[in-house]
């Protein structure tokens, strides 16, 4: 009698630490879940962040995060497809969107000489007209900033893709940044038209997320002075983006030398406890290298250096 209550006694211990157990790595493996479809994913040591370009509920391509770490060239670029496709919703968070026609299938991805080459089925023709330029813009973006790549080739059923299906505009054959995203026209004259990427910022459900807008302006001073103008100008295009650049910050002196932009601001460069917030220095170096064929932007105020970003360390 004794030993069947201790055997039983053994037996809900038992069973009890075996339910705890499963229960704990059920969540475990919930939160890894979480972790890797979430697109707003955090910088964790040791696991290289990758970026994608989705379409918010207004129709503008936004700057979005994804894990592509461990995987092949292939693979890599074959994710970022996948993400970009209409209905894979696990992965898409916030009100972000792909673009790509939901039965869009990928016959081929060949890399070769930094070009990568992605030949679709004949299904990426029925993208709609007013998403035609925007799916361009999101594949081409998504791919470049891997920063592995000189440009993207794009065929359709092996056959090269050089004109927007609906529109009939003709595009290049080997793509890069040049091609444009979010692209807003502030032109008077055919002369004197400048094209300059300038990166805003967007706050959906409380995350900020990085938007790439090119301009068109008749404005033929350097890019780098449009940039810091843009962005610290009480006015901005479209009202849900944004720009933490003080009103009164100036660029006193810029130079490009040795694969470095030199950017020399005045004090206001500085937030009210003298530090310069994330989002300013992110804006001005993502616009940079958009803009301008260097690896590094070194920010200083007041000719001190305060701050270095690199190419390769930009979340």
């Amino acid at each position: 009698m004794v030993r069947t209550k201790a055997l039983r006694k053994i037996f809900i211990a038992t069973l009890s630490l075996f339910i705890l157990l499963f229960v704990i790595t059920v969540t475990s493996h919930e939160d890894i879940a979480v972790v890797k479809t979430n697109l707003e994913i955090e910088d964790i040591a040791g696991i290289n962040i990758d970026s994608i370009y989705l379409l918010n509920d207004r129709g503008l391509l936004v700057k979005s995060k994804i894990l592509l770490s461990d995987l092949s060239e292939k693979e890599k670029i074959a994710s970022i497809i996948n993400n970009l496709t209409v209905g894979n919703s696990n992965t898409m968070v916030d009100g972000l969107h792909g673009v790509i026609p939901s039965d869009v299938v990928i016959r081929d991805i060949i890399v070769g000489n930094k070009i990568v080459t992605i030949d679709f089925s004949k299904e990426i023709l029925n993208v709609d007209r007013a998403n035609e330029k925007k799916m361009i813009s999101a594949i081409v973006y998504s791919i470049m900033d891997l920063n592995c790549y000189d440009g993207v080739s794009i065929l359709v059923e092996g056959q090269n893709f050089d004109k927007l299906p609906n529109s009939g505009e003709k595009i290049p054959l080997i793509l890069d940044k040049g091609f444009g995203i979010n692209e807003q026209y502030d032109i008077t004259s055919r002369n004197d038209i400048n094209k300059v990427v300038i990166y805003y910022l967007e706050n959906i459900d409380n995350n900020i997320y990085y938007v790439p807008v090119t301009k068109y302006l008749n404005d033929d001073r350097d890019k780098i002075k449009i940039i810091v103008e843009e962005l610290s100008s009480s006015y901005i295009y479209e009202s849900n983006l944004m720009s933490f650049l003080n009103s009164n910050t100036k660029l006193l002196e810029y130079r490009e030398e040795d694969n470095v932009m030199y950017l020399n601001f005045n004090d206001y460069l500085f937030d009210g406890n003298d530090k310069v917030l994330e989002e300013v220095i992110y804006s001005l170096a993502y616009s940079v290298f958009d803009n301008y064929d260097v690896n590094m932007v070194m920010f200083e105020v007041n000719s001190e250096k305060i701050k270095y970003i690199d190419i390769n360390d930009l979340p």
